[in-house]
């Protein structure tokens, strides 16, 4: 086996670091302000996925110090139903935070439900407002993962500015985000996705690359660029059923100056920032 070139940014170790100074900073909210940081969860119907996600989202609430609330609704619940209940937890002066844990049953409109929430309350950073200010750089709560990426490439402490930087994939939760937080850093971004063509060449061109695509190992390792930074959103099964990324990482990491492996890269950083919104919006609330 080659000597590995590429440093692991280690997402474990990180989201930790975020998680202790959330804990300090909602003791001192609790002790100096009175202020308990409130985090509702939505989960409609039984997706085995989406329970684990919820309940891994409470645990690390708890952990904190936030008060975590979560509604198990039943597959059946009305899209009217769920519309009442986010419309209470907007009212509910408790709450600084809600999530509805997508996917949603097929009768409901996802779109309905994400702009139904608060922007203010709005932890996943969906809403098109919220997306509209990210947009023009001036970001308030920001979407999830893409959020917890530029943290993992902080922690690497190479300056962005003046990078190329290829953003594979497109879509609402990372994707287009993604590229606006690189472009807010002056990077040089291109989005490529399943339609782009000459996709290798735009990837070899890439100092950082962020793979979100959602298919294993796709990005092949000869196609990192040498010494580029490469992060991998992908959380899929390879033949054998192991938990692997959108990228080739034995391969990435012979090139690779850093990269964060799967599991224990992007995951909880995921987490970590959904606690970090929560606590920005508690704050907000309270006129801090």
């Amino acid at each position: 086996m080659k000597n590995l070139m590429a440093k692991i940014i280690n997402g474990k170790e990180i989201a930790a670091r975020v998680r202790a100074e959330l804990r300090e900073e909602i003791l001192s909210l609790k002790e100096k302000h009175g202020v308990t940081p409130g985090l509702s969860v939505v989960l409609v119907g039984d997706n085995p996925a989406s329970r684990v996600y919820v309940r891994n989202k409470g645990k690390a609430s708890e952990e904190v110090g936030i008060h975590s609330a979560q509604y198990d609704l039943p597959e059946s619940t009305s899209e009217k139903e769920l519309l009442d209940l986010v419309d209470r937890l907007n009212k509910d002066s408790s709450v600084s935070g809600i999530l509805v844990q997508l996917p949603l049953p097929k009768h409901i409109d996802e779109e309905k439900v994400i702009e139904a929430i608060l922007p203010s309350k709005d932890v996943d950073g969906f809403h098109p407002y919220n997306v509209g200010r990210l947009m023009i750089g001036a970001p308030t709560l920001q979407p999830c993962t893409p959020y917890g990426v530029m943290m993992l490439l902080d922690s690497t402490g190479v300056d962005l500015s003046g990078k190329n930087a290829v953003v594979v994939g497109r879509s609402n939760i990372v994707g287009k985000p993604m590229a606006m937080m690189l472009l807010k850093r002056n990077a040089t971004v291109t989005i490529c996705h399943s339609r782009t063509a000459d996709l290798a060449e735009k990837i070899k061109s890439a100092e950082v690359l962020v793979a979100a695509i959602g298919k294993a190992k796709f990005v092949k390792g000869d196609w990192v660029r040498e010494g580029a930074i490469v992060i991998d959103v992908g959380m899929n099964k390879d033949a054998d059923g192991k938990l692997c990324g959108d990228v080739d990482f034995e391969g990435a990491s012979e090139r690779a100056s850093f990269i964060t492996p799967v599991p224990g890269g992007v995951g909880p950083m995921t987490i970590a920032m959904l606690l970090k919104n929560t606590v920005e919006s508690a704050r907000k609330a309270a006129g801090l």
